[in-house]
């Protein structure tokens, strides 16, 4: 690594070109977009052909409702630009122009100076099954439900048990379950609080309190396994000098929360008035929400809906959850022996020959699997029957909300809101004028009226306007013919009467008709593959589509970038700035500096992962900075620049940026998914004084926690 402290390579062009593109891929990240790509129209429409031939992908369909579309030459396509392919582009960028190699490639996914980057993910990957699994059998809704029926309606005591349950739990499983269920049990709780004016501050407290929390176990943060792995950490002795700094900040956080930031009745009642649950809604089995179109109609009815039908679906929620029992014990003792195992384990093993802990978590997760595929199996009759149901009653809803529309649209209703209006006017007009007292001026009988339509069902129909057709259309294409077949014969008498109505309907059967006879293709297979693995294996099928799969082609992706910069000399120079300014400042400056630094580039160098694969190589050069010079570290300010790190890193992720972490992104998506809108500025204003009081507590309790505990010893790596 000697060599690697020669800063006079920044000079060289490929060099500069690698800080340019460091940074540019951080700003994308911070800032994803997409750049259009255009392509001519027959190139475009020759390979869908193509892949439709060859049964990839089902025939184009050949619209001609939209000419202007027709009539374009080009195709414009969405790529997009994001924490996935920023980091990937610019990657490839640097191997195209040779800036980096072979040996850069290795080193950032294999592994170098302790950091290895595959392990890591394995590690986090497979903990992250089993943490996932728990949350998907109920086990995390349940909980809070147990803690809101204990808070008894007071707010301020609701307030403080959710605030512990979500710390006591994120400590131990980490903080993505309990981004999962925790934000989507907290949106539910404040849509059915009549008095809760908007969910910020059981929201906000929620992620910040999080993301505390999983600064105390290696296990709980993929950045805390990159920095234990950088500095041969071992994970017993990280939580023990990470605990009190955590603890401490979430006992002087949360006063700081309830009576400063969020000091509002309408944000924090003092009594929660909710809408009640009815013996009859009690009394139901509780839904399994893996299982897909469990709830039927309700799934749409509660989107679509903000009343009190909508508030009442939300009720049954959060006041009678689903909870797999056998499925929550086995998955907390799994997780319990897998912890223990993990820390007994990570102390006793030598450093020189210390196995991978992921030899621990991965069969471990392979057995929770096994348990979910057999219950799945075990229950399958089950769980296709409820998935059919609820299939079958969402298709009816969707078709009778067809039919409505379709109705409303018609020619006959729209004369009759004219005829409405036109009564409406002659009644204004007598009452406003008293010479046409006792005269009938105006004729109002339907036949009368200039529209074209008289009553009598023999009567010429004329063609079907456009816009019904349109309408009817627009609607998802899952609908069988059955269904549709089946809403018609069961309509009212009178709809039968509706002009159109049976060319509506025909028009619709016979192009369901059309769809189920299209050819088979693979897409069509992966489709009907997927439907069946959600219907048979609910548990695992969720679980799956919840891992933290984009982590992977990110952070590996992250580390290659981080290895250019230390071969370019790039991070020797900020090595060689750490030095001089912890020189100037010693201990204290450490803490307080690397702690800033590291809550900073949270939100500008590739999330709170991008900061802590960085800042580690950062620190590894001070290190061999002084050993080439012979001038050792005092022991004192090594470990209070590390540690200050892990509390910056966590602490970081509730700062000014979504993305400066991923659970900041999950975050933010699960809230919208709940029609709850937080913008990037709220977001960063709402957060800035938490986490300037969260960092404030931690490193203060940090220099006391060094001062007392290391000495001024060199430090012995």
């Amino acid at each position: 690594m000697a060599e690697s402290l020669d800063t006079n390579q920044i000079k060289n062009w490929r060099s500069i070109i690698t800080l340019i593109l460091f940074v540019i891929t951080n700003i994308i990240v911070l800032f994803p977009f997409h750049v259009p790509f255009y392509i001519p129209r027959w190139l475009y429409n020759a390979s869908l052909d193509g892949l439709a031939a060859i049964r990839i992908i089902p025939p184009r369909n050949h619209d001609t409702s939209q000419p202007h579309e027709k009539s374009k030459s080009f195709v414009r396509l969405n790529i997009p630009l994001n924490f996935v392919t920023a980091p990937l582009i610019a990657d490839l960028f640097l191997l195209a122009i040779l800036a980096i190699g072979r040996q850069e490639v290795h080193d950032g996914t294999v592994g170098a100076n302790g950091i290895s980057p595959i392990d890591i993910l394995v590690f986090f990957l497979t903990l992250a099954y089993i943490a996932i699994s728990i949350d998907a059998s109920g086990l995390i809704r349940y909980l809070a439900f147990k803690v809101l029926q204990k808070g008894n309606g007071v707010g301020h005591r609701l307030f403080f048990y959710l605030y512990t349950f979500f710390f006591v739990l994120g400590s131990f499983i980490g903080n993505d379950p309990i981004i999962l269920s925790g934000t989507a049990f907290l949106a539910y709780m404040t849509r059915v609080s009549s008095n809760i004016v908007h969910p910020r501050a059981w929201i906000h407290s929620q992620f910040a309190i999080a993301n505390i929390s999983s600064a105390i176990l290696v296990s709980s943060n993929p950045t805390n396994l990159v920095l234990a792995g950088a500095f041969g950490i071992k994970f017993l002795v990280y939580t023990v000098n990470m605990i009190v700094p955590v603890v401490v900040t979430a006992i002087v956080v949360f006063p700081f929360l309830l009576y400063i930031i969020f000091a509002d009745t309408s944000l924090i009642p003092v009594s929660i008035e909710m809408h009640e649950l009815s013996d009859e809604a009690k009394a139901k089995k509780p839904v399994n929400p893996n299982i897909p179109h469990a709830r039927g109609s309700a799934e749409e009815d509660e989107n679509e809906v903000n009343d009190e039908n909508g508030k009442l679906l939300s009720l049954e929620e959060i006041m009678n959850p689903f909870l797999d029992r056998g499925g929550a014990a086995f998955g907390g003792l799994i997780m319990a022996a897998t912890l223990v195992t993990i820390l007994a384990l990570n102390a006793a093993s030598n450093s020189k020959h210390e196995r991978p802990v992921f030899w621990v978590t991965l069969p471990a997760a392979f057995v929770m699997f096994c348990w979910d595929m057999g219950t799945g199996w075990i229950h399958r009759h089950e769980t296709r029957e409820i998935a059919a149901t609820g299939r079958q009653e969402l298709e009816a809803a969707r078709a009778e909300r067809e039919r409505q529309q379709s109705v409303q649209n018609s020619p006959d209703n729209i004369a009759q809101a004219n005829l409405e209006r036109l009564r409406a006017r002659a009644h204004d007009s007598r009452s406003e004028d008293s010479e046409l007292d006792g005269r009938d001026t105006l004729s109002l009988d339907p036949i009368h009226v200039s529209t074209g339509i008289k009553e009598s069902e023999n009567t010429y129909e004329p063609p079907l306007p456009d816009p019904i057709l349109d309408d009817k259309e627009a609607f998802p294409d899952y609908r069988s013919p059955s269904s549709i077949i089946n809403a018609s014969d069961s309509s009212s008498p009178e709809s039968t009467k509706v002009l159109g109505r049976e060319v509506i309907d025909e028009k619709s059967i016979g192009t369901s008709q059309t769809e189920t006879k299209q050819p088979t293709t693979l897409v069509t297979l992966f489709e009907d593959l997927y439907r069946w693995c959600q219907e048979t294996f609910p548990t695992v099928t969720v679980v799956i589509s919840h891992l933290p799969f984009p982590l992977v082609p990110f952070a590996l992706a992250m580390f290659v970038l981080v290895q250019a910069l230390v071969t370019k000399g790039w991070v020797p120079v900020f090595a060689y700035g750490w030095d001089h300014w912890v020189e100037k400042t010693g201990t204290v400056g450490a803490i307080g500096g690397m702690g800033f630094l590291s809550v900073i580039l949270c939100n500008f160098a590739g999330t709170n992962i991008g900061t802590t694969i960085l800042l580690s190589r950062v620190i590894q050069a001070w290190q061999e900075i002084h050993r080439v010079n012979n001038t050792p570290i005092s022991d004192r300010t090594f470990w209070a620049t590390v540690y200050s790190m892990a509390l910056g890193v966590n602490y970081g992720a509730f700062s000014t940026a979504f993305s400066a972490s991923l659970a900041g992104l999950l975050w933010r998506d699960i809230l919208a998914r709940k029609y709850i809108r937080v913008g990037s500025i709220e977001f960063a204003r709402v957060n800035l004084p938490i986490i300037a009081i969260s960092m404030a507590v931690g490193c203060t309790v940090l220099v006391g926690e060094v001062y007392l505990m290391r000495k001024t010893t060199p430090y012995d790596a």
